[in-house]
């Protein structure tokens, strides 16, 4: 939950977090990834000396990380950018109250 506070107020958000997996050339990985780590609340985390590279984009809603997810697939050199995991922190609270009351395993995860 990111608290953000304005003047007289007070207003939690909660965030989304997704992975993504980015191809490029070799030749252009450090390019690509001074790219990304220029857009705000994205960060990348791996790469590989084949162009593979491993980030996270987070946003208050989905779309946010939706229009950042279509700004890396726009940069120059991307081959290809694309959502791996996605996560958000409303998930993390149901996740904790079916842990609490005894059920840790997911119902989709049990079938």
């Amino acid at each position: 939950m990111r608290v953000f506070r304005r003047n007289d107020w007070v207003m939690e958000v909660a965030m989304n977090v997704s992975s993504i997996v980015v191809k490029t050339a070799p030749e252009y990985r450090d390019e690509v990834i001074a790219g990304i780590n220029s857009i705000d609340l994205c960060e990348v985390h791996f790469s590989d000396a084949s162009g593979r590279i491993v980030a996270t984009i987070e946003g208050e809603t989905i779309g946010d990380e939706m229009a950042k997810l279509e700004r890396i697939q726009g940069m120059p050199h991307v081959l290809s950018a694309d959502l791996m995991y996605a996560y958000s922190e409303g998930e993390l609270a149901e996740a904790m109250e079916q842990i609490k009351k005894g059920n840790p395993v997911p119902e989709r995860l049990k079938s």
